[in-house]
């Protein structure tokens, strides 16, 4: 992947992430501490003034630095899922592995952070599929991340703070799976996939 695609792709992130703020605190309101989408904007407002404050080697730069911005930035769960998930990537991508491959170096890094798997209600049920699409050259679009997001509402909650309501967490979409869609719907824009 070239280096000015992933910055593109960073930077649509964090245009829809800022967009959709209020939106996400909404989803975690009933689920989680409320907060989701302030964290999500301010670390991703972390990472583009980074990006433009500092030349990037390669992409797999760009994502190993706007990770640590998400850590240290991004309060709750989230700050470390993220990072995971970009180190993953950007470890993926500087050994020369296709998009797919990086994802789910991302992916595999996530789940052991979280010591999480698909079905639990969490990011993971977004990237699980788009990876397995991507993988399998199945045509991945806004309409397909969606449902892969929408499909969270039905899960009930075992990881994280949504687990503590039980059945309670059913009939909601997971605010992590929500801000993934956004990150993939991002990449199909950039065109790192």
């Amino acid at each position: 992947m070239e280096k000015n695609v992933a910055i593109s792709w960073l930077i649509n992130f964090n245009e829809k992430i800022q967009a959709n703020s209020a939106y996400l605190n909404t989803l975690d309101t009933p689920i989680g501490d409320g907060d989701h989408g302030a964290n999500m904007a301010r670390g991703m407002t972390a990472v583009i003034e980074t990006l433009a404050s500092k030349e990037m080697l390669d992409a797999s730069e760009v994502f190993k630095v706007s990770g640590m911005q998400l850590l240290t930035k991004v309060g709750g769960a989230s700050g470390p899922l993220y990072w995971s998930a970009f180190t993953g990537i950007a470890k993926g991508l500087s050994a020369g592995q296709s998009i797919d491959n990086a994802l789910d170096s991302g992916l595999n890094d996530i789940k052991k952070r979280g010591n999480s798997d698909i079905g639990e209600k969490t990011l993971i049920d977004v990237w699980a599929p788009v990876i397995k699409s991507l993988s399998t050259g199945e045509r991945l679009t806004d309409q397909t991340i969606d449902t892969f997001v929408d499909a969270t509402k039905d899960l009930k909650a075992s990881k994280g703070r949504a687990s503590y309501l039980g059945d309670r967490s059913i009939g909601h979409i997971d605010p992590g799976a929500y801000s993934s869609g956004l990150f993939f719907k991002a990449m199909l824009e950039s065109g790192g996939a």
